[in-house]
């Protein structure tokens, strides 16, 4: 087939032995026997139905779904084999006293990241010249620290990247002994930044590229065991053209493949909360218009969030499916993006930070600040991988396989998607190989929410639509942000407001390469989609800046499955 799925390989790492599961998870350790931390962490993996046979069973629900993990590729459903995957809930775009407009401690972050239920989470620092000359180097013992004090929680050191001639990006490594002189080396050499390289020029664009390549030849050498990129707030300035998103994706390849996907959702989600106990700003902070160095295609509405998510993921037949449709690789996260936290009682440190790379520790500011941004992270937004162990590798492999299911407000609290056929079957960002004109499936399985979010009420899905796309092939014109033929195919209300839901969404005899993807709704704001009716009649509505409360909007999407006869 000309316009093959470009899939990587599994990236394996035979020498490092996978860590026994948290306590919180492993169910042979009694309740007593736990810390304060680890309790708590048990009690929401309980509540959330994500203990005992069904975790065991690979996957997060207590059904009869699947009971071994798919490779990329399909496999068959036959018994034996696989051990199943760990979903294990994450955040890769965090800030600290290292960043120039931070103010928290690691620690602080590990800490709250960890009470909010997640199991790993990555360090992102902003790049710029202080980060590159002493702030890279400064931090690591700091993550260190947090790491053998929250050994339950997996840190990556990484960097907010100020991708040459676009916008920002979560760059991070695998934990080694070179950790801190491969991300220095490239924030020194490849950030945007630090190398006077922010303007759209076709120069800086080159250089972006050849930032990813420099980060691919790093693992190549094993000076370190695996590196990702994953493009930040993509839409938020117009920035990110499409050709560029398509460069970055091909620039490397196989199990080398750095740029894996962005952010579907931006952080800053509480900057749509309204005063006067709100800061009365935009979702995201998705509140400008277009500058020097926009993609002119773009058009106004791409500058603000829909739904809490970013124009180009929350578009049904926009860009994130005109990419998907050319059957290569790109996923979805959501994260915080956390700066300084709505409601907080802290303060930034003082001190010199041009000088010391850092603010001083934050102090207590005697009052609730509500005029910030931000949640912690896991408290409102979550990516949750598909892992085969607890381990640095398995979550990266996960978030490289496209593993990801994201959600808003702990919607809901479990996700298992098999499409099947032939007596094969395919998960999430996989491929299902099956002779044309055979019978194809989508069974979803759903995890409703378990009791209360952090918001302190329990969240009610109402709707969830499976949307279809066909695979056309690659592009003529790289600045493609269209796919004409993806549509909600099919939408089902939610009847259930406690335990799990089966979806069962039948394709029918594939008779050419498609992909589905689901997406799920508290039905509290929609509106007909950008690109009409017919291809999505009740989508996210564009939120309104300064009124935009993020918890009476709750959505979760899916990265997709593909579905390739021949």
């Amino acid at each position: 087939m000309g316009h093959g799925h470009a899939h990587g390989h599994p990236h394996h790492h035979d020498h490092e032995a996978t860590a026994p599961l948290p306590a919180a998870f492993d169910t042979s350790v009694p309740d007593e026997a736990l810390n304060p931390a680890q309790r708590s962490r048990r009690t929401l993996l309980r509540r959330a139905g994500l203990l005992g046979a069904g975790l065991a069973a690979g996957t997060v629900l207590s059904t009869d779904a699947a009971a071994q993990p798919a490779p990329a590729t399909g496999g068959s459903r036959g018994k034996g084999g696989g051990k199943g995957f760990l979903w294990l809930a994450g955040d890769h775009h965090i800030h600290t006293q290292y960043s120039s407009d931070g103010k928290y401690r690691v620690v602080d972050q590990v800490r709250q990241g960890a009470r909010h239920g997640m199991d790993w989470l990555v360090i992102t620092d902003h790049g710029s010249a202080t980060h590159a000359r002493i702030g890279v180097e400064k931090v690591n013992p700091d993550i260190r620290a947090a790491r053998a004090a929250h050994e339950d929680t997996l840190v990556f050191q990484g960097l907010e990247w100020n991708i040459p001639a676009a916008e920002h990006g979560t760059v991070f490594v695998h934990p080694g002994r070179n950790e801190v002189s491969v991300l220095k080396q490239f924030e020194t050499d490849y950030d945007g930044g630090v190398k006077g390289a922010t303007d759209s020029t076709p120069a800086n664009e080159a250089l972006a590229v050849a930032g990813l390549g420099f980060l691919a030849e790093q693992v190549r050498r094993r000076k370190v065991e695996d590196a990702l990129m994953l493009a930040n707030h993509p839409a938020r300035k117009g920035i990110d053209s499409p050709h560029e998103i398509r460069a970055w994706r091909d620039a490397t390849g196989g199990d080398r493949r750095i740029a894996v996907g962005f952010e579907g959702a931006p952080g800053h989600q509480a900057g749509g909360l309204p005063g006067p106990l709100g800061p009365g700003g935009a979702r995201g902070i998705y509140d400008a218009g277009p500058g020097a160095n926009s993609f002119a295609g773009y058009p106004l509405e791409s500058y603000r969030t829909w739904g809490g998510f970013d124009w180009m993921t929350a578009t049904v037949g926009g860009l994130w499916d005109s990419l998907l449709a050319e059957g290569r690789p790109w996923w979805i996260t959501a994260n915080s993006d956390s700066h300084q936290v709505y409601g907080d009682t802290g303060a930034r440190g003082g001190g010199d930070f041009a000088a010391n790379g850092r603010y001083d520790d934050p102090v207590y500011a005697g009052q609730i600040d509500i005029t910030q941004n931000d949640y912690w992270p896991g408290q409102y937004s979550r990516t949750h991988v598909g892992a085969d162990g607890f381990s640095y590798a398995a979550v990266m492999d996960g978030i490289r396989a496209g593993r990801i299911w994201v959600d808003h407000g702990q919607l809901i609290s479990g996700l298992d998607v098999r499409v099947s056929g032939g007596s094969r079957w395919a998960t999430l960002g996989g491929a299902l190989h099956v002779r044309k004109g055979t019978k194809v499936t989508l069974t979803a399985d759903i995890a409703l929410a378990g009791g209360p979010n952090w918001a302190g009420f329990t969240p009610k899905l109402d709707r969830v639509d499976v949307i279809q796309g066909d695979v056309t092939g690659p592009v003529a014109d790289k600045d493609t942000f269209t796919a004409p033929t993806a549509r909600v195919a099919r939408s089902y209300d939610i009847a259930k407001s406690a335990g799990t839901v089966r979806v069962t969404f039948e394709l029918g005899r594939v008779d050419r390469p498609l992909y589905v993807r689901l997406r799920g709704t508290d039905g509290n704001r929609t509106a007909v989609g950008a690109m009409g009716a017919k291809a999505d009649p009740a989508g996210p509505a564009l939120d309104v800046v300064g009124d935009a409360d993020p918890w009476r909007d709750l959505w979760f999407y899916s990265n997709p499955v593909w579905v390739l006869p021949s």
